[in-house]
């Protein structure tokens, strides 16, 4: 009786001191802590890489171009390819086409709330908007080139491919960073189980928890801690129960190969100057972006020009060859004057209608360039090629009519050109500017110094890998065989500690030894870069500023072309008139108008982009987020190369 007596006290369950409670609520409330919060939904987590990402961004900004503008990689759902695409019932094979928000989800997605889901008064049916607008063409949208320069920030693929690596490097970053911090893990688990290979069955239930934390230090050590937590119950036998508590850390420190925060945290040092080369890189890229919008928008605005000059050139013509024949049925004029009048005419019509296909081709292209449909109901402001053309050269060659009171004896001597705007810099100075402002430059600089850290952490793993290990574990884990036993307690002085030295010695290092030396090679290759990209900087500078002086001339010369061909087609139709001239005089300078009619709007494109050309290659012409620039000012008129 006595000892049944014995074992039904044995059998009661244990109730654990205070501080055993304490410890097993804190690792349980600890437990719960991190399987709540891991289980938050794909949206805060979108929402956290989001602030993580941006943050890394606008830090970047600030330390690279000592300002912040706005980001992001959210693309609206109102869009003007939306809008383009609906107003005009423009034909389209997907969802897709009217942007991301518009897709219909799969039943499995994620993120109900990623988009902004366009409102049912925006997203007609197929075939609402062609009933809407099934009388009636779609109102024809004109850009401006400001217009053109935002609409293209905002719809260009291309623009919103290159914010995304930026972006992505900033999410790169992160996780780096995410490397160094406090990292939880943390498991729940319980279970049921029943033993009968015995004489005696054996049930019982356990459950448990862990919570783990880990650490890994810039000076390239690691340190974890892990605590465990076990409840343990027979269901049969003497019922008996227990409590586990388990608690260790460990602590390792590298003493050579690895060791010190240069080596270490390379990838985070290399993390963080990716940010800032993305950034340099994108600032470069708004710079070539912005010019080659205007240089397209401009282009189209030259060949539309081309049109309207080709068709008054026809019309001339024709009138041309009606009175030709008015004069050949008069006598005045052969047949064959009257007969190559016409052929002057076909050809003039059909410079015409090729003309019109030119920039209707035109056309298409810049509006896949900024993101448009080509079907879309598109057209560009004439008056920008009108202010260029009212605002012309600031130093006109002298015209005929001035050419005029010019003696007959004056010597035959070439007049060089004349003094040109105040963007014809010295080169030396245009070149100093593109050399501190270039940021495609600086990257390539900065390279060269991640190829120097890149050796030296090379060099770093040929060394012996000597390792400092540390660890302490105080408390035990409960399984079913030891539900007898009475609860674990931590106990700092029952634990059990241990400290090791590893050495591993640096006898076989071939493949570090070939990474070392291909180390040294990057490094020769970022020289030579810096090396090829500051030349090719300095040649597209020279080249721009001899562009920009001969488009100068251009335009002055052919200001004057277009007098002289304009007074040459009024004399040769009076002297046809008076029987002084044959009609193949007259189609002569009606083709000579036209050259130099379309010659003069190409010298006026060109001069205006020679100088967004010559501000993009010396790295001056600052483009806002929002793709609109600030062209660039020199504090003063300086001399020109001569």
């Amino acid at each position: 009786m006595k000892r049944l007596r014995h074992r039904r006290r044995a059998a009661q369950p244990l109730r654990p001191a205070p501080l055993f409670r304490a410890w097993g609520s804190a690792g349980l409330a600890a437990a719960l802590a991190v399987a709540t919060a891991g289980c938050r939904s794909p949206e805060a987590f979108r929402a956290a890489a989001d602030r993580a990402a941006y943050d890394a961004v606008a830090r970047a900004q600030t330390e690279t171009l000592g300002r912040t503008e706005s980001f992001t990689v959210e693309l609206p759902s109102q869009t003007l390819r939306r809008r383009l695409l609906l107003e005009g019932d423009l034909p389209r094979a997907h969802a897709a086409s009217l942007g991301s928000a518009d897709v219909p989800r799969i039943p499995q997605w994620p993120d109900p709330r990623y988009g902004s889901a366009p409102t049912a008064a925006n997203s007609p049916a197929p075939g609402a908007a062609g009933a809407a607008h099934s009388n009636a063409a779609p109102a024809l949208l004109t850009l401006t080139l400001i217009d053109a320069l935002q609409v293209a920030a905002r719809g260009s693929r291309e623009y919103q491919s290159r914010k995304e690596a930026i972006f992505e490097a900033a999410l790169k970053l992160d996780l780096e960073r995410n490397a160094f911090r406090r990292t939880w893990a943390g498991r729940l688990e319980g279970a049921a189980s029943t033993d009968g290979s015995g004489a005696e069955r054996v049930d019982g239930a356990q459950g448990g928890a862990a919570l783990e934390l880990q650490r890994k230090l810039q000076t390239g050590g690691a340190f974890t801690f892990n605590l465990g937590l076990d409840l343990v119950k027979l269901l049969t036998q003497d019922k008996s129960s227990s409590l586990g508590l388990l608690a260790d850390a460990t602590l390792s420190l590298p003493l050579l190969r690895g060791a010190g925060r240069f080596v270490a945290a390379e990838p985070l040092t290399q993390a963080e100057r990716d940010v800032a080369y993305a950034i340099w890189e994108f600032e470069q890229f708004k710079r070539s972006f912005a010019v080659d919008t205007a240089a397209e928008y401009l282009r189209v605005l030259q060949q539309l020009d081309s049109v309207g000059n080709a068709r008054e050139n026809y019309e001339s013509v024709a009138r041309s060859t009606r009175r030709a024949q008015r004069f050949a049925d008069a006598g005045r004029l052969p047949a064959i004057q009257v007969d190559q009048a016409r052929q002057d005419e076909l050809r003039a019509r059909n410079r015409w209608i090729a003309a019109q296909s030119d920039y209707e081709r035109r056309l298409d292209a810049f509006k896949l360039w900024l993101g448009l449909p080509a079907d879309a109901a598109l057209a560009l402001d004439r008056g920008e090629l009108e202010r260029l053309v009212a605002r012309g050269t600031p130093q006109p060659i002298p015209t005929a009519d001035a050419a005029a009171a010019v003696p007959t004896n004056a010597p035959d001597a070439a007049v060089p050109p004349a003094a040109g705007g105040p963007l014809e810099l010295d080169e030396r100075r245009a070149l100093e500017l593109a050399l501190a402002q270039r940021t495609d430059l600086r990257v390539a600089t900065e390279r060269v110094q991640d190829a120097q850290r890149a050796a030296a952490v090379a060099a770093d793993r040929l060394r012996a890998d000597a390792t400092l290990l540390g660890r302490g574990a105080a408390g035990s884990g409960r399984t079913l065989a030891t539900a007898g036993q009475p609860d674990a307690r931590l106990d700092a002085s029952a634990g059990r500690y241990s400290a090791a030295l590893r050495l591993d010695l640096p006898l076989e290092r071939t493949a570090e030894r070939n990474a070392y030396r291909s180390s040294l090679l990057a490094f020769e290759k970022a020289v030579r870069d810096v090396q090829d990209l500051e030349d090719r900087v300095k040649a597209a500078v020279r080249q721009a500023l001899r562009t920009l002086r001969e488009s100068r001339e251009a335009v002055a010369i052919q200001q004057a072309a277009v007098e002289v061909a304009q007074r040459r087609r009024d004399s040769t139709s009076k002297f046809l008139e008076a029987g002084r001239a044959e009609i193949r005089d007259v189609l002569e300078a009606e083709e000579a108008l036209l050259s130099a009619q379309n010659g003069l709007s190409a010298a006026l494109v060109n001069h205006r982009i020679a100088e967004l050309q010559l501000q993009r290659d010396m790295g001056v012409l600052r483009v806002q987020a929002d793709g609109l620039w600030q062209e660039y000012t020199p504090p003063q008129k300086e001399e020109p190369t001569p």
